[in-house]
């Protein structure tokens, strides 16, 4: 089965062709960098990570572009709030936002452009637009024409004149046209700027991605990502640019993933619902998150609510414990003489393999990809019951395990804090204490083992431990 994307421009779900065969360019509108990434920031970032991830995993070599916005309003407003300088501000913010994707199990993109430097590429795209007579200037300000692109409205699928209706902004004189945008913008008394013909000042939002992507990938992309918010306008308007300078689609394929809701209201900047991910990760563990994310179907909204995170926490638990269980079986049959394979398990373990790789060629469509996961764990709970097991077929299922964790990453093999020689000293202080009536200490040596996982059984030949 061939993968198949829903494109946003078509509203329909293609088969995917990239442009170069084994080849796929990709680019993903990041953060603008003037504050901690909440977790509708870290939806796209998790959705658009397990993409790649797939996309490697079935064979392609795949380039991966994700901005920084490092200058914008949002940037001086803080800067003038704070006394920072907007260079110090996205950088550290720049740094948190590293901290944060790598708490997630997030790769960093292949490319992390910021805009501050392509300044240069950024300003000769606005010249090439304006010797096509898509640009003009008027006060210092250098805005796109786009009553001259005559597609303008198609990625979002808005109609013109109720774009021009539903303006709710002041009219700007200096436009032609209510719907044009800013492509650069005169700098203000105090402002951090940068030269250029229309004088000082700094760029639009919108050019930004399009001088990037076009610098780092080309003036077609395989896949163009965001959030859904950002089809109107500054997909919209990345489409109007792009194709009127180059005369080609600025991408082949659209995806943009739906909106996050708290406690089913829409997170907003008016409501003050956001939620850092720097604070939820103090007190909820990262891949929960990132399962959170991915059980629910990209396109569509997800509802972050605690009943919603428990669910995730229970779910992922169940994936966690058979995977860690047959690890532990696995260790344990090392050297030792074992069963035949299983014909019956390894079959399980080969249709919830082939189940994934169909649900996530239809479209990334991940909670039923998470269900070919629970019918892994399912077999694989069923085979550890089994009193002789075969060596080959617990390999065989922890290989499959890995297999599909490579693309989700809910998985993290953690090394074990205590080694087996620590608690083979830990367990023989116990007994000492004990035997020497030192029962706080006893008590003490046996929580500190419980809290890392590892279960205390009295036997006739001894305690014998075990990792939980």
């Amino acid at each position: 089965m061939s993968l198949k994307i829903f494109n946003t421009l078509s509203r329909a779900k293609e088969e995917f062709k990239p442009l170069v065969p084994g080849k796929v360019n990709m680019y993903v509108c990041g953060p603008t960098v003037y504050d901690y990434i909440h977790i509708g920031n870290a939806r796209p970032l998790i959705f658009f990570d397990v993409v790649r991830r797939y996309l490697q995993a079935i064979g392609y070599d795949v380039t991966y572009v994700v901005n920084f916005t490092d200058v914008d309003d949002k940037l001086i407003r803080k800067s003038e709030q704070t006394g920072m300088s907007v260079p110090d501000l996205a950088e550290k913010f720049i740094a948190a936002f590293y901290e944060d994707i790598d708490a997630l199990g997030v790769g960093r993109a292949d490319i992390h452009p910021r805009v501050t430097e392509n300044m240069t590429e950024i300003i000769e795209f606005i010249q090439g637009l304006e010797a096509k007579g898509f640009a003009y200037e008027n006060g210092g300000d250098v805005y796109f024409r786009t009553a001259k692109f005559a597609e303008y409205g198609k990625l979002s699928h808005q109609n013109l004149e109720e774009l021009q209706f539903g303006i709710r902004i002041h009219v700007d004189e200096r436009k032609e046209n209510p719907q044009d945008f800013v492509l650069w913008k005169a700098a203000k008394p105090g402002e951090i700027y940068w030269s250029s013909p229309w004088g000082d000042g700094r760029p639009g939002w919108h050019i930004e991605c399009s001088a990037m992507a076009g610098k780092y990938l080309g003036t077609t992309l395989d896949i163009h990502g965001g959030g859904h918010d950002l089809q109107f306008p500054h997909h919209e308007c990345e489409v109007a640019q792009s194709e009127a300078l180059h005369g080609k689609p600025l991408a082949n394929y659209w995806m943009h993933n739906g909106h996050i809701h708290i406690n089913d209201e829409i997170m907003s900047k008016s409501r003050g619902n956001g939620i850092k991910v720097n604070e939820l990760l103090k007190t909820m563990k990262p891949e929960v998150l990132r399962f959170f994310m991915l059980s629910t179907h990209y396109r569509n909204p997800i509802n972050f609510s605690d009943e919603a995170v428990t669910q995730a926490e229970n779910g992922l638990e169940r994936v966690k414990n058979s995977f860690s269980n047959l690890i532990y079986r696995l260790d344990a049959c090392a050297g030792q003489s074992t069963s035949a394979r299983d014909e019956a398990a390894e079959l399980a373990a080969a249709a919830a393999t082939e189940l994934f790789q169909a649900k996530m060629n239809d479209d990334f469509n991940t909670p039923d990809a998470i269900t070919a996961v629970f019918d892994l764990v399912s077999a694989t709970n069923q085979y550890l019951q089994r009193q002789d097991v075969s060596v080959d077929t617990l390999d065989l299922l922890s290989q499959a395990f890995r297999e599909l964790n490579r693309v989700l990453g809910i998985l993290v093999e953690e090394q074990p804090d205590l080694l087996d020689t620590d608690i083979e000293q830990l367990i023989k202080e116990r007994t000492e204490a004990r035997q020497n009536k030192q029962w706080a200490r006893a008590d003490e040596i046996r929580d500190l083992l419980t809290e890392k996982g590892i279960v205390l059984e009295d036997t006739p030949q001894g305690i014998r431990w075990r990792r939980k």
